[in-house]
């Protein structure tokens, strides 16, 4: 493909101002903080029309799903130093829910605090990535066993699309629009399991995993073999053959074990060892453009 990710700076080298962590204007309705929180009962009894009417997300979980999105896709590379203020700034929101939602990123190890430093986004680990893959497969192994009895028609066809929507993104170049099928398709497949809300865990366990797999995609012909995969995976599917689709979805999700050495290679200042104790210089970080939450 020819589109590539840019290439973020390393954790250990200062961050010039022109890098500075962005928040995409897009990424998300605004929510007003001074609004009143549904109470207990509003949550929790029916409407009317015997429908649960919905609980509004906290300002807290939607900064921390912002964020940790801007990670996981890169736009927020290793080693970008966060600041409290500045995201509220670009937010719009009070640095209340900006450090709440910071704790929530370093419990999940994505952002790492220095003393006297400050907050940024940690570097990538390989033994975490590798975890990360150990709970994937086991997850959507044990799922695609139950898929191959469950599924019908409408599973094949939705799963095919998503395949055309993905050698669609191939074709013009597109890495962001690629991946986001690339989760659809795992995710539909997951749904084709009758274990749809395990997809939550998936998603919570491969943080890691997937910054790997964003830098992987420029790699020669590898979104083409992973499409070439992903077919594989359905054929199976609809022949009703347990041990093809396994064997085809496991040497699938596999892949990142050949691809990682290759990545690191070619990025080493984005990856950490265990035991690294680099410390990033801290710079001031010139604020990014305004975004809503």
């Amino acid at each position: 493909m020819d589109r590539r990710p840019s290439q973020p700076r390393s954790a250990a080298s200062p961050t010039p101002e022109s890098a500075a962590p962005r928040v995409r204007e897009d990424a998300a309705p605004r929510v007003r903080e001074d609004a009143a929180p549904p109470s207990r009962e509003s949550a929790a009894s029916p409407s009317r029309d015997g429908v649960a009417p919905p609980v509004r997300e906290s300002v807290r979980t939607r900064v921390h799903g912002i964020l940790r999105g801007q990670i996981t896709s890169l736009e927020l590379p290793p080693g970008s130093p966060l600041s409290e203020n500045e995201l509220a700034n670009e937010l719009q929101v009070s640095r209340t829910p900006v450090r709440e939602a910071l704790i929530l990123l370093g419990e999940e190890a994505l952002v790492e605090v220095f003393p006297k430093l400050g907050t940024f986004v940690s570097r990538i680990s390989v033994p975490a990535v590798m975890e990360a893959q150990f709970v994937r497969e086991a997850i959507e192994l044990a799922a695609l066993h139950e898929a191959v009895k469950r599924s019908d028609a409408q599973d094949i066809a939705d799963l095919r699309a998503i395949l055309d929507l993905q050698r669609q993104a191939c074709a013009a170049g597109d890495a962001d629009t690629f991946f986001g099928q690339d989760e659809a398709f795992h995710r539909r497949l997951m749904e084709a399991s009758g274990h749809r809300t395990l997809w939550r865990t998936v998603t919570t366990a491969k943080a890691h995993l997937d910054r790997a797999r964003r830098l992987s995609l420029p790699l020669p012909h590898r979104v083409e073999t992973l499409i070439e995969e992903h077919a594989s995976v359905v054929d199976a599917l609809e022949n009703r053959d347990d041990a093809a689709a396994v064997a085809a979805l496991r040497g699938h999700l596999q892949g990142v074990f050949d691809d990682i050495g290759t990545i690191q290679a070619r990025h080493p200042e984005l990856f950490v060892a265990d035991g690294d104790g680099a410390v990033p210089v801290r710079r001031r970080v010139h604020p990014g453009v305004r975004g809503q939450v």
